[in-house]
């Protein structure tokens, strides 16, 4: 019967346990036993003497050893902080990142000066996290998310019951596919966007988070040539699109979208750290004929 064990002794333990080169070991470490002890991290601080319960300790060795392996911490406390939400992940959704946010932030600036109630798509939502961080902050417009794989519906419908987010509402589709004939005023999308041979990908990231919402072709654009292609069907006049890509492809997915014939105002926006993240198109006005 393994004995019960120090908050010090098992911290000091763990590090011991995960690579001297990973910087986020003490972190990791803290997180992953105030999630069993269902505590805050000051708490380890304030009471480092405590001793835990020898069930608690098996399976915080348990987690630390996966840590070990690569496992993102995400998915071994089943859920991520996203503009301050909450919300529930797992090895079906992408790990949503705080870069993402820029297309929260870009919509939402944009929608506070047009009239309500609007109509926003996110398409290849994953655990929800744009879709619910836009619901949030607009409560009077309609957003409607999209993804093909049915798991990760599954986990941003519980994300959305448990916020209670009613204006959110998800289907199950390949991009625009699950949109019927309905129009929107903003279309927004972080697709994949890796190229499938890229070397610059994390080997925790291409083990355990889902290859389909990673890689998009030998270029990476695959995806992004598809959304970009779709989504004059579903806006509306001066509608809006903005798609999430990579820090290569700010010139490729302005070239798409002037390709289309059907966007102006294409430009990109840069994220906290000076990098090319958001590549955005208005929809050109129709031409009245009436007037020619």
């Amino acid at each position: 019967m393994e004995t019960a064990k120090t908050v010090t002794g098992l911290l000091r333990w763990a590090l011991r346990e995960l690579a001297t080169d990973n910087k986020s070991a003490v972190l990791d470490a803290e997180v992953l036993l105030a999630h069993l002890l269902q505590r805050e991290r000051s708490w380890l601080r304030t009471w480092p003497e405590e001793r835990i319960e020898a069930s608690v300790v098996r399976r915080y060795r348990k987690l630390i050893r996966r840590r070990a392996s690569g496992e993102p911490v995400a998915y071994l406390v089943g859920r991520q902080e996203f503009w301050s939400l909450p919300l529930e992940v797992n090895a079906a959704t992408l790990i949503p990142r705080p870069e993402t946010e820029l297309l929260v932030e870009l919509v939402v600036g944009m929608c506070r000066s047009r009239p309500a109630p609007l109509r926003i798509a996110d398409l290849g939502t994953g655990c929800g996290a744009i879709a619910l961080a836009i619901g949030k902050e607009l409560p009077q417009a309609k957003v409607f998310a999209t993804d093909i794989s049915k798991k990760a519906l599954t986990v941003a419908r519980r994300n959305r019951r448990r916020l209670e987010l009613n204006n959110v509402k998800f289907y199950h589709g390949d991009w625009c596919e699950a949109l019927g004939r309905k129009k929107f005023d903003i279309m927004v999308a972080n697709p994949p966007y890796i190229e499938e041979d890229s070397t610059e990908v994390e080997e925790s990231v291409r083990t355990f988070e889902p290859y389909q919402a990673l890689f998009s072709g030998e270029d990476g654009l695959a995806d992004l040539k598809r959304i970009i292609s779709q989504a004059p069907n579903h806006l509306l006049p001066n509608g809006t699109l903005l798609v999430e890509h990579g820090h290569k492809q700010e010139d490729s997915v302005a070239q798409l979208m002037l390709s289309t014939g059907m966007f102006s105002e294409v430009g990109s926006h840069y994220d906290a750290a000076g990098i090319p993240r958001v590549g955005l198109g208005r929809m050109a006005e129709p031409i009245d004929d009436d007037l020619w």
